[in-house]
């Protein structure tokens, strides 16, 4: 049992599956662990029946929706924190951080929670957006993140920023798994893929940021010379972006790509993969699918911006390409394809490291003076 127990409240729009709702999971769940009482305020969503079977408690409340009434919760957010009598407000997404800061800025100076907002993407500068950076501490998932926000909103005192990197759990990521044998031989059934074909794996949305249309481009010119391979794209379409969805299966029409969806066994396709991708225009916060799959022991090619970069510096520097160099890019992937390099374990970026450090960043807060 922690020695001061701590009433620590998350906000955020809803508990689908995206990182930012695993993160708040993945800390809910460090919290109950270590004595604290968590509570997570959200729309709702698929992740609510596992984050109250790990013990914490959810609050259903719609501060994600995008209308004018959503500003009538600030009151009863507000009064719902009153009772809670929560030590902590933890601020992760712009519009439920909004209402959380209204209803926080009402309460007694005195008594109300300390406030953490933490900064998990490359937002555009607004003022909608520094929200994110008004927090007493400011998370950022990752240096670049940091440097984002010291950069563009130098108005943040550098003492509030700390860099807590988002983490894995090692032991779900196991370097040098391979895929299950009947697994891998029924999607290579399903998909139609030769065993004696390489992969390629770019996970990732069918969103104009992700790169798709680069990854049509390499496979096309690495099998019009003589590379025979085979790409795989993880990952489902935004409903929003239907249209360009239908451009990507367009631009693919005849060429060796395989669209899989959104999938639940990404980590079995990682470990069946002979190269994974991160081909993102715009740099990624962090870099997760790199992370997962260099944990794996698969190698990445990526383009070196955001997140991304600095994770390939850090774990395979020979993975990285200038961005938007796809004539590099092609070499590089035929050269690892060529003579697959050794990718060391990782023992970096762990989730354990994350949890600690934020549930520490907690603690020293809710003990700190108050302004």
């Amino acid at each position: 049992m922690a020695e001061r127990s701590l009433t620590v409240v998350q906000l955020l729009p809803a508990l689908g599956q995206g990182g930012v709702e695993r993160g708040t999971v993945e800390i809910a769940a460090a919290l109950v662990a270590a004595g604290h009482r968590a509570l997570v305020v959200s729309g709702g969503g698929p992740l609510v029946q596992e984050l109250e079977a790990l013990g914490a408690e959810h609050h259903r409340l719609p501060i994600g929706a995008k209308s004018l009434r959503t500003l009538l919760l600030v009151r009863q957010l507000r009064t719902w924190l009153e009772t809670a009598r929560a030590d902590i407000l933890h601020l992760r997404s712009r519009l439920p951080a909004w209402i959380g800061w209204l209803a926080w800025r009402a309460m007694d100076p005195a008594t109300r929670p300390r406030l953490v907002t933490t900064v998990h993407g490359f937002y555009s500068v607004s003022r909608y957006s520094a929200i994110m950076t008004r927090g007493e501490r400011v998370i950022a998932v990752s240096d670049a993140i940091g440097q984002y926000v010291q950069t563009r909103y130098p108005q943040t005192p550098p003492q509030n920023i700390h860099v807590i990197h988002r983490g894995i759990d090692h032991g779900h990521y196991p370097h040098g798994l391979s895929a299950d044998p009947d697994w891998a031989a029924e999607q290579r059934s399903e998909w139609d893929l030769e065993e004696d074909v390489p992969l390629l794996l770019l996970p990732g949305r069918l969103t104009r940021l992700k790169g798709h249309e680069t990854f049509v481009r390499l496979v096309a010119s690495l099998n019009a010379a003589g590379q025979p391979v085979c790409g795989i794209v993880a990952g489902g379409e935004d409903a929003r972006r239907r249209a360009y969805a239908r451009s990507i299966y367009a631009a693919a029409d005849g060429l060796p790509i395989r669209f899989i969806g959104a999938r639940r066994d990404l980590r079995d396709w990682m470990a069946l993969a002979d190269v994974v991708l991160s081909l993102s225009s715009q740099p990624e916060s962090f870099g997760r699918t790199v992370l997962e799959a260099l944990a794996l022991g698969r190698p990445v090619v990526g383009f070196d911006h955001g997140g991304v970069g600095e994770i390939l510096a850090q774990l395979f520097p020979e993975g990285a390409v200038g961005l938007g160099d796809e004539e590099t890019l092609r070499s590089r992937v035929t050269e690892v394809l060529a003579k697959p390099p050794a990718v060391e374990p990782v023992t970096k970026f762990s989730l354990a490291r994350m949890q600690q450090a934020t549930l520490a960043l907690y603690a020293a807060l809710a003990d700190a003076p108050r302004h």
